[in-house]
Order: C-alpha cells, then structure tokens, then sequence
C-alpha cells in the first residue's frame, strides 16, 4: 500500500509511454517514464521492488481478485516489534508539508480514505505487475483491500497484501521529499499568506497521498514487508511533528498495514457506515475488492472499463442508478472510449425524466470525472458545456492535469481538448439516436429539447451540430409530430429563399393568426415553436445549412409577401372580387387620420399588401419575448415598458375599415375608439399587449353605441 502515491503511473511503463505521446501532442510538457526498478517519487511514493526485473517474455501470473464478500481473517499472531528502534529527523521539507497536508491542503477530510484506499491499490497492481516476471514474488493471501475498524481503541486500519517495502524503502519514502521542485514550493509556502493557495499551483510533483491520514489521526503505525522473498518486516511509527522511529518486527505478512490513531474531532471516521459511504463515494470502482470489518463494500463493476456489448441492459440500468441517484430508466446509453490524442474511457447516459421540467432547482453536472477508476470530481464542472448537465454517468482519463490535492482539475489544453471530445462524441451520439428511431427521439426533445436549444444559444463552437437536433411542429403535419430543420430544407420548392417560422403559445392561434394566413393561402410550409425560449434560438441561429430563418411577422416576410402578391396579379390579372374596397384617395385619406389618431404609438399606417382577413395588424415591433425581458429587466420598478412606434397595415376590403372612414365624419369621438380598440386587436393578435384591461371601457362604450343605434 504504502509503495503507491499520485505521482507515479498505475500502469507499466508502456502505457505511460503512450499517456506521454499524447500529451507531448497536446503541447503539455511530456512526463518522465518509470522504469520498473526502483522508482520514488517522494512522500510516499510508489515504487516497484528493488529485487525484479521485467521480462516481457514471461506470462502473467494468474492471480484475481477474491470476489468474496467476506475476507479472511489475518493471522492469529499480531505483529511485534523486535530489538531497538532507529529514530530519524524528518526534512525540514517534510516538517512543512505536514503541515500543509494536515491543515491546508485537502478541501474534505474523507478523502484520506481515498489516498489510502488508491495507495492500497497501486501496491496490488505492482505486485501482479511483479509476479508477471517473478513467480517467487507472492504475498499468498487473496488480493483486497481490508480496512478495520476499532471505535473502542479509537483505531482505523487499512491493509493489503500487496508489493510492499524493504526498510530502504521505508527511509526513502515516508522521510523525504522528491527533490525535483520540492524548494520553489517551500519558498512559495514562506512568502505566501495563503498556503492552500500555494499549495493548488503545484501539480504533480510528488504524492502526498499518505500524510493526508494526519487530518485525522494523531499518530500512525506502519506495517510491511516486502514481496521479495526472504525480506524482514518492519514497522514505522510517526506522531508527525518532526521525527519517525523505523524497527524491525515479526509476524508481518507481506503488504502494508496502517494504523491510525484517530482524534477526538474526528470520530465519525470511527463509524463503518460512514467509512461504506466515502469508499462507495470516491474508491468504488478500484479493480480490488474492498472491505470493511468483513463486508465487501464495492460491489458495482466499472461498466466502462468492459466491451460495449458485453454490457447487459440489465447492467446499465443499475450502473445508471448507482451513478445518477435517480430511480428512472437511461432513454439512451453510451460506451465511449479512445487513446488518442487523449486517454478516454467513458459511459454516458440521458435520462427518461427531467428533474428540472418537474420544477426542482437546476440541477448540477451528470457526469463524474474519474482517474484510473479513482473519483477526482464528482459533478464534475468544465467536462461538459453547462447545456448537457443532464447527461449522467462517467468519464476516466488517466491524462488529467490535477493538482496536489486531486481534488482540483489544472486548466489547459488537455482540459480543454477532453471537453471538445467528448462534447463532439455525445452530439453525434444523439444525432446517432434520432435517425435509429425518429419517434423516440421526439419523446427525447419534448423531454429535454430546452437544454437543446440552451446549447445552440450558448455553445457557438458546436452550434451548426446542435442545430440538427433541433425539433419542432411544422403547418404540414398534424399537431405534435416533430420534425428537424433538415427536413423543412429538404421539402422547400426550390424559389423559397427562407425557412420561415411563428413563435406562438399555443398551434391553434397560430394557425387563427393573421399572420399565418397568406403563408396558409400561398401553401408554404411554417414551422410553429410553441417555447418561451424558442424566438432566441432563432435569432442565435440566423440560418440553417444556408437558408436564412424568417419570422412570418417580421418585414422581411411582409417584402416576400408584396413579391408573391405582385407576381400573382401578374399571372392571374385582376379577379372578379365581390368584397369593396376603399380607392386609393379614401384609403390615403384614413391611414392620415389614424396615424394622427395613434399618435406616437405607430410611425406609419399604410394599406397592407399581403393577403389577410382581418381588418388590420401591426409590424416591425418587439416580439413577446423581447418584451418579457424589458419586463424581467424593470423588475419591481413600477416603470412602465413604452411599445416601440409600430406600423399599422389595413385591409382596405374589411367592412369595419370601410365602416370606419364614414364613421370618422359623422361621429369621430366614436371613430377614434374603434381606431384605438382595432390597435388593441393587432397587438393582441401580435401578442405583444401587455394588459388588455385596458381597453375595457373602450369596448363597452362601442358595444353601447351598437346597441342604442340597433
């Protein structure tokens, strides 16, 4: 246990040669590769038998992991110091990084028990690394990970039956500090008013992952003796404050065993519940069984690490609610993995429900991020753009540029290229889905499609791709069916410049709005987004695959309208129409009074040229949503939000138009208010009136005035 610390690869040295290509790729400085010798790194490091060589010409012993739940009991013999004790200063540089370690470094205290657990780890790795070239080199008990807990002596244990240590190694490893920028870092902690500020801009320059046992424990007893036949056992002992004693001790099996003595402030550390919960929390996943006073605790496999179809749905529906918390079932699943540019092993899943649909809070990022099966973050942040914080599951990379601690993750180009991956990997993914199964798709988007249209406003790098899952209800098919903008583009007639689409709450008022009429007429096709959020996912995108998106209510499609209408009369001729319509001089002469009448209200009141059976509607104002964010903005102010100046556009054929311009001479009081109530009516149809409570008594007045003249 004590022969692996955060600083040295878990893989042989193949693997970190190929880990440091990809890193060189990435313009990250190209780590040092260990030999399978001797190697420490300082602190605890972790480090292969001094007494073995590799040879890659010999098999692999074949020793797995006990799969029992419950472990063998140790030896009945205890282990026993014997002859003197050798005491030992530690370095000045040790006296402060345990410092740091005990106070400064670590944001949780239980994550002692993940350095322990991963230490514990490492040893076993070495050891069957080790038995691959030596088949003398066995500790001959099963390979786990046990921990002990004794709330009445107030001690914790964790022990393995792994590689090991000589006393060499002991000295080495528990009294020193790998010399390779260990000074620059206490200068830093001397000159610094904030030593966990420091302490984060050191990166992986030597573990430290044992020392983190001092946040709890007042002092520590160590146990091992080396796989390497023949080897003495020895036990080092540390209160921590400046000095270590190293003896000789009998009935040590081979392995690691450390003792802690635990404080008073940290006794909940003597509960083996609680011990459970941190194992399944950070160390779940280690590749050794892990128990606590005889109960395995680790009994969910690392799906990701396996062969995408060797994965049962069975397995993945339970891994889902291992890794979500969730009681639901994955909709999709994927099993990703890649070695270059960067080292991935991943397993995604999207959920069946929406937690945030069902009014809870926004929820935080799905995905945990993993080192060689080892949790560094969970609800990891940066990993992932903040629109897909509903996926779930895993991502592992053994390439992760951490800091000291392991509990921060350094920014930069590995970082940032992970991201890209992995983002790039789960658009596909979900296109992938939509084109196996159209229908379920659609249940995915009604679902989920708000995060959708989140990324395409928010994630510009990726934004054509995400465009593609966007889904939407369309004029030409019934209500509720959903189709993608590919599939608007490829039935467009090949004379249609736009894609044109209403924003409107409900499909029914689309399909009674003015505004949709001469496209109904025309026979073009107009997509109906029914989302608050919808008319700024359109005015992020702008287009798609080249075609411009066009509002139906905007004036770009008023100048497409006045083209179909010209061109129409330019094939048809003037039509018998039996409806009457003002001359030009009369409709000149009402759209001067109603402007005078509208005041500043509208800029310009004109007679419309786009087919319509409504007597009048407005264009060129802000749209709804831009009018709930000048809302949102003011808050509570009282201030009232002024309608932008609008332009009003008549039907010259509507009788309460031709009504209208005699009304103005016989009773003008009256002909203003039909003006203002036929305003009111526009802007409702627009969706932009903010209170219609307004025009009540206007409305009553004009419907006495009907009455008493009928």
């Amino acid at each position: 246990m004590l022969a692996a610390v955060s600083a040295f690869p878990r893989v042989v040295a193949s693997r970190s040669i190929a880990a440091s290509s990809r890193l060189s790729s990435l313009g990250a400085s190209a780590r040092k590769v260990a030999t399978p010798k001797l190697i420490h790194t300082a602190g605890l490091a972790r480090c292969y038998s001094t007494e073995s060589k590799p040879d890659s010409g010999q098999k692999k012993a074949a020793v797995e992991p006990s799969e029992e739940n419950e472990t063998k009991p140790e030896s009945v013999q205890k282990e026993a110091t014997v002859g003197p004790s050798e005491k030992h200063e530690f370095k000045a540089e040790t006296k402060k990084l345990l410092h740091i370690v005990a106070h400064s470094l670590y944001s949780q205290r239980e994550v002692f028990v993940r350095e322990l657990v991963s230490n514990a780890s490492d040893a076993l790795e070495k050891l069957r690394h080790l038995q691959v070239t030596s088949h003398d080199a066995s500790s001959g008990a099963p390979m786990e990970i046990r921990i002990n807990v004794d709330a009445d002596k107030k001690t914790l244990e964790f022990s393995d039956s792994g590689i090991g240590m000589t006393e060499d190694e002991l000295k080495q490893n528990l009294g020193t500090i790998a010399r390779s920028g260990s000074k620059a870092y206490i200068e830093n902690m001397e000159n610094s008013a904030d030593s966990k500020d420091a302490a984060n801009t050191i990166v992986g320059q030597f573990g430290v992952g044992f020392y983190s046992a001092f946040m709890v424990g007042d002092d520590l007893t160590v146990y091992t003796r080396s796989a390497t036949p023949g080897s003495q056992g020895y036990c080092w002992k540390s209160d921590g404050l400046g000095s270590y004693t190293i003896s000789k001790a009998e009935n040590v099996p081979i392995g690691t065993k450390i003792v802690i003595g635990i404080r008073d402030d940290a006794k909940e550390f003597l509960d083996a519940d609680t011990l459970k919960g941190v194992i399944k929390k950070y160390s779940n996943f280690v590749g050794f069984p892990i128990s606590v006073n005889g109960e395995k605790v680790n009994t969910v496999e690392a799906l990701w690490t396996k062969d995408k179809n060797s994965i049962s749905e069975e397995e993945h529906e339970n891994f889902y609610r291992f890794v979500s918390h969730a009681w639901d079932k994955p909709m999709y699943q994927l099993v990703y993995k890649a070695d270059g540019p960067i080292s991935i092993r991943s397993i995604l899943y999207t959920p069946t429900n929406n937690p945030e649909g069902m009014g809870f809070d926004r929820i935080k990022p799905g995905v945990s991020l993993y080192s060689r099966k080892v949790l560094i973050m969970p609800n990891a942040k940066g990993i992932l753009p903040e629109w897909l914080r509903f996926v779930q599951g895993v991502v592992d990379s053994e390439d992760l540029p951490l800091n000291l601690s392991r509990e921060l993750l350094q920014n930069g180009p590995v970082i940032a290229r992970l991201k890209l991956i992995i983002t790039s990997r789960i658009i596909k993914w979900l296109q992938e889905e939509s084109r196996k199964d159209a229908d379920k798709f659609g249940k995915f988007f009604n679902t989920f499609g708000v995060y959708i249209k989140e990324g395409v406003c928010q994630d510009l790098q990726n934004q054509k791709e995400i465009a593609k899952l966007l889904r939407f209800e369309t004029s030409s098919n019934e209500a509720g069916k959903l189709i993608a903008l590919s599939e608007y583009v490829e039935r467009m007639p090949s004379d249609q410049k736009y894609i044109y689409y209403f924003c409107t709450p409900k499909r029914q008022l689309g399909e009674d709005s003015p505004y949709y009429e001469p496209f109904k007429k025309h026979g073009t096709e107009v997509l109906f987004l029914h989302h608050p959020l919808d008319e700024f996912v359109m005015g992020r995108l702008e287009q798609f695959e080249g075609k411009k998106l066009v509002s139906v209510d905007s004036e770009e499609a008023s100048k497409e309208l006045k083209r179909w209408s010209e061109e129409e009369m330019a094939e048809d001729g003037a039509k018998d129409d039996s409806s009457v319509a003002l001359t030009k001089e009369q409709s000149d002469e009402l759209t001067s009074w109603m402007l005078s009448t509208f005041g500043t209200k509208v800029k310009e009141v004109k007679v419309s040229d786009r087919y319509m059976t409504y007597p009048a509607i407005v264009t060129d104002f802000d749209s709804p949503a831009v009018r709930n964010m000048m809302k949102m903005m003011a808050g509570n102010s009282g201030t009232e939000i002024p309608q932008r100046p609008c332009v009003v556009e008549i039907n010259a054929k509507d009788p309460i138009v031709n009504g209208l311009y005699s009304l103005k001479s016989k009773d003008e009081g009256l002909a203003r208010k039909v003006s203002q109530q036929l305003l009111d009516n526009a802007y409702i149809a627009a969706g932009i009136l903010d209170d219609p409570r307004v025009m009540l008594k206007r409305l009553n007045d004009i419907i006495a005035a009907a009455v008493v003249k009928n």
